[in-house]
């Protein structure tokens, strides 16, 4: 097994007044060459949008892109006419494949909305773009893992990657243990909330840990704590 640890104060950080936006991996502005990606893993991003504000219509190609509110909802709107609200509770994901313009704004006049946008490298390229979201219930991730997206689609949402996407919930004293699904990927643990320990590793709020060469970890809750486990091929 080996690990790597990113603690949430060695992020990247960018304040535009409208967008305060945390970058786990080099992103815009922040670059750190010790942290492009993990894996096919490229971008996650953790913003806060101010209320009306948001990101203008931009283009994307070649990208399976996930965004997961945290708190408040995100208004979309891309090239193909499609306009949805994701909401607290929901995930997107969108494949931008040959090539999609879209624009996402704080749903809200009045709050903040806080949300991760997450980047994979694809399985395919130049295919034809693709959009989907869907709700999924807290009460079916606790003290359990919930897979969100995954490249055989099912419950969750289908990603064109070998790659998966798991929410848990867990009460303190809590131990899960999450299996490596594909042989030769490795998994980026990212704390929502509270305190873990993984891997031998204490992680509390916004901090990390990518493991790679394992076909298992064990996560191990010191208080109530939320996890997003984002696994990936590391050779793609």
């Amino acid at each position: 097994m080996k690990t790597v640890v990113h603690k949430s104060e060695s992020r990247g950080f960018a304040d535009h007044g409208w967008l305060k936006s945390h970058h786990s991996f080099s992103f815009a502005g922040y670059y750190n060459p010790e942290r492009v990606h993990f894996g096919a893993l490229r971008v996650l991003n953790d913003d806060q949008v101010a209320a009306g504000m948001g990101f203008g219509t931009h283009p994307h190609d070649n990208m399976e892109i996930v965004s997961i509110p945290l708190f408040g909802d995100l208004e979309h709107k891309d090239s193909t006419g499609r306009h949805k609200v994701i909401r607290q509770g929901d995930v997107q994901i969108m494949s931008a494949g040959s090539g999609i313009s879209h624009s996402e704004y704080n749903h809200s006049r009045e709050e903040e909305v806080h949300f991760l946008q997450i980047w994979v490298f694809p399985k395919e390229k130049n295919i034809e773009p693709r959009y989907e979201q869907k709700t999924f219930h807290a009460e079916d991730r606790m003290n359990r893992f919930q897979t969100v997206v995954s490249p055989d689609a099912g419950d969750a949402l289908r990603i064109n990657q070998d790659a998966y996407f798991s929410l848990a919930n867990l009460d303190a004293g809590t131990t899960l243990h999450y299996p490596i699904k594909t042989a030769g990927n490795g998994v980026y643990l990212f704390v929502l909330n509270g305190d873990l320990q993984v891997a031998g590793e204490s992680l509390s709020t916004r901090d990390a840990v990518g493991i790679m060469e394992t076909e298992s970890v064990e996560v191990k809750a010191k208080s109530y704590a939320e996890v997003l486990a984002i696994e990936v091929p590391m050779q793609f």
